[in-house]
């Protein structure tokens, strides 16, 4: 079996800025420039439109002055128009030589939009290829509307494919400008274009409009196209174009007769980058580069994984730089919490784990999401409560802070069974609550409670989620220091838990 090479030309840098509210700065550019061509490996960049800003020509020259020292400047492509020598001129000065020149790919945008007939619109393109020709400037031609071409107007698409093949034209690009084409109508006319001129390089620019842009990517390749025109993250005008990652991660599964050149364990490091750059977020269930598309909720996925990777498929993480994770929340079991304890290099009996797990779950109930790094947090909170005899329990408690007026606390108390209520005001919540505790305990115990020394408040480590926070609490009693710690999302919670503690201890 033969195998074909496809072309893969990122558009990030030009179509994908066309994403509402993104404008890549100069030396963003040119860094996403790089990373693309070193370490993803694309084949081309269209990385500008001409005659946008001045901040566009800027980023072209950067661009276009780092690729000539490392011999990529055949691989720079900007965007061009018919516009009598003009776009050719700021390709000049920008120092860039392949200019993807766009035309009309259907008679209506042909009529309504430059008001031309086809024969005027080829002299002008003619014109224009010859002189970027004597500039040393390679053209490639897009077919604007060419979709809705082959839908409503093929003749004239072909008119114009005939005139094309007598110039100097290296690729044609078949875009389907408003995402129209379904996968089935991508084959039929990429197939017809492909059987007409069975030598003509041409490459295929979908969009996303429908979510159909990865199948009629995969159609096109298919029906023979030579090219195809991505963008990191999907990034582009309304829903975007067809995504770098999925497309690639199809090809390389599915499509056996074809080679692409790109590096798909870089995918994952450039996709995060955009993402920084662009402030376009990724969306955590995209395909390969979103943040859950690797993760494992359900605790029988985990334990199928430990008993044979039941649960895997041909899109193993590490391909795109990436490691598989087990979701700690309601539905984990603990097959899901040993997954995360092998990771951190820790280990329980039978009993400590199911303790463990019933509370993630408790905490997964409560909407919390629960990170590996909050993991031994739990552990410690919960082995340590065990290890503690509660003759005193924090019943309940009322927290209210209003305008105007000092925080208070409704405090009920249960000691070796027995229930105290009080209620008392203080500076801040946990202040209230330790006033009310005061009342009770000098009441019932006739002592007083040891001194409250240092508060502190932290966070796990790496942790990026705010399921938890532990309050580690030193209270003196007697010229002896001792430490408690509470652990819960809410942080007055986490301190009375503490607190709890302390008053068990003593």
């Amino acid at each position: 079996m033969a195998i074909r090479k496809i072309e893969i030309m990122d558009t990030t840098l030009r179509d994908g800025e066309q994403t509402s509210g993104v404008s890549f700065s100069v030396s963003e550019k040119l860094t996403i420039a790089k990373l693309l061509l070193k370490e993803l490996k694309v084949d081309r960049l269209e990385i500008a439109s001409a005659r946008v800003s001045e901040g566009e020509l800027e980023s072209v020259k950067k661009i276009t002055s780092w690729a000539s020292e490392h011999g990529f400047l055949d691989r720079i492509e900007v965007l061009t128009f018919v516009d009598g020598g003009k776009s050719i001129e700021w390709m000049k000065e920008a120092g860039a030589k392949v200019q993807n020149l766009l035309t009309k790919g259907s008679l209506n945008h042909l009529t309504h939009q430059l008001k031309k007939t086809p024969k005027q619109h080829f002299a002008d393109i003619k014109a224009n290829i010859e002189l970027a020709s004597k500039n040393n400037i390679k053209t490639n031609i897009y077919l604007e509307d060419w979709s809705n071409g082959m839908r409503n107007s093929k003749p004239y698409v072909f008119e114009y494919l005939d005139f094309l093949m007598g110039e100097q034209v290296a690729r044609i690009l078949l875009p389907d400008t408003l995402g129209v084409l379904t996968h089935t109508e991508t084959a039929f006319f990429i197939r017809e274009v492909r059987e007409r001129y069975p030598n003509l390089h041409i490459d295929f620019h979908g969009h996303n409009d429908y979510d159909l842009g990865v199948a009629n990517v995969m159609e096109a390749v298919k029906a023979g196209v030579n090219g195809l025109h991505l963008t990191i993250n999907g990034m582009g005008e309304r829903a975007g174009n067809a995504p770098m990652a999925s497309v690639i991660a199809v090809i390389k599964d599915f499509l056996k007769d074809v080679e692409v050149s790109v590096n798909e364990t870089a995918l994952n490091k450039v996709s995060k980058l955009v993402e920084t750059f662009s402030g376009f977020r990724i969306p955590v269930n995209k395909p390969v580069v979103g943040a859950n598309v690797f993760t494992q909720t359900a605790g029988i996925h985990a334990d199928g994984d430990n008993k044979n990777n039941l649960y895997f498929n041909d899109l193993i993480p590490e391909r795109f730089g990436r490691k598989r994770k087990y979701a700690l929340g309601k539905t984990s079991g603990k097959a899901n919490i040993q997954k995360n304890l092998q990771d951190l290099g820790l280990s329980l009996n039978d009993e400590d784990l199911k303790k463990v797990t019933k509370r993630i779950i408790e905490l997964g109930d409560k909407k919390e999401i629960v990170s590996q790094e909050d993991l031994p947090y739990i552990i410690s909170d919960v082995l340590d409560s065990e290890s503690i005899e509660k003759r005193i329990v924090v019943e309940n408690y009322v927290l209210g802070h209003a305008k105007g007026m000092k925080p208070s606390t409704t405090l009920q108390l249960k000691v070796e069974g027995v229930q105290y209520e009080a209620h008392a005001q203080g500076d801040g919540q946990f202040d209230a609550f330790m006033n009310a505790l005061r009342k009770l305990y000098k009441t019932h115990s006739k002592q007083d409670l040891p001194d409250l020394i240092d508060y502190a408040v932290r966070i796990p480590p790496g942790s990026h989620s705010d399921a938890l926070c532990e309050t580690i609490i030193t209270w003196t009693r007697e010229k002896k220091e001792f430490i408690t710690r509470g652990l819960d999302s809410d942080q007055t919670v986490s301190a009375i838990k503490a607190t709890e503690k302390m008053l068990n201890i003593i």
